[in-house]
C-alpha cells in the first residue's frame, strides 16, 4: 500500500486500527512512534545491484491505556515527515513487535489497516539455477498411449 492510498483512508476514518496476519488487532493504546524513510542498497545473488525505499511506520504497544491515535493526528505526524524527511509516495512496511520485532507489508479492509506477511524471493532465479516449478499431474488424468502395457494386455 503507498503512503498516498494510506492517507486517504485516513481521511475517511474515525478511528485508526490495525489487525495482524493471524486476525488479532494491534491493542488500540498503540502509538506510532517513528515515520521514517528507509533506503536498502544491495547487491542479489546474482550479483546486481539494487535499492528499495519503503516508508516505514513503526507502532508501539505502551502501557498508556488512554492513548488512542486519531487519523488526524496521524495524518499530521505523515505531513511532517514528508516535509521534513522529503518522503515521496513509497509503499510503507510496518515493524511491530511481538515475540520479535516483524516487518509487515500494509493493506485495508475497508475499515482497518491490515499488516500483511512479507517473503522473501529469489531475485534472481535465472542466473541461480532454481528449477521451474514441475506442472502437477493426476495419475488418473494421464490418458494410456496404445502402446503401453496394461493387465492382462499380454505385452510383459
Amino acid at each position: 500500500m503507498k503512503l498516498s492510498e494510506v492517507k486517504n483512508e485516513l481521511s475517511t476514518l474515525e478511528n485508526v486500527a490495525f489487525v495482524l496476519p493471524n486476525g488479532t488487532y494491534v491493542p488500540e493504546h498503540f502509538h506510532v512512534t517513528e515515520v521514517g524513510l528507509i533506503t536498502k542498497n544491495f547487491i542479489d545473488c546474482g550479483g546486481k545491484l539494487r535499492n528499495e525505499t519503503v516508508v516505514n511506520f513503526q507502532l508501539w504497544d505502551a502501557n498508556d491505556f488512554d492513548h488512542r491515535l486519531k487519523p488526524k493526528k496521524l495524518l499530521d505526524i505523515i505531513t511532517l515527515s514528508e516535509k521534513v524527511l522529503g518522503i515521496q509516495d513509497f509503499e510503507v512496511e510496518v515493524e511491530y513487535q511481538a515475540e520479535t520485532i516483524g516487518k509487515y507489508d500494509m493493506g485495508f479492509n475497508g475499515t482497518a489497516f491490515t499488516l500483511l506477511n512479507k517473503l522473501t524471493a529469489c531475485l534472481a532465479e535465472d542466473q541461480c539455477g532454481i528449477p521451474d516449478n514441475k506442472q502437477k499431474v493426476k495419475l488418473s488424468e494421464i490418458q494410456s498411449q496404445t502402446n503401453s502395457c496394461s493387465p492382462g494386455g499380454g505385452c510383459c
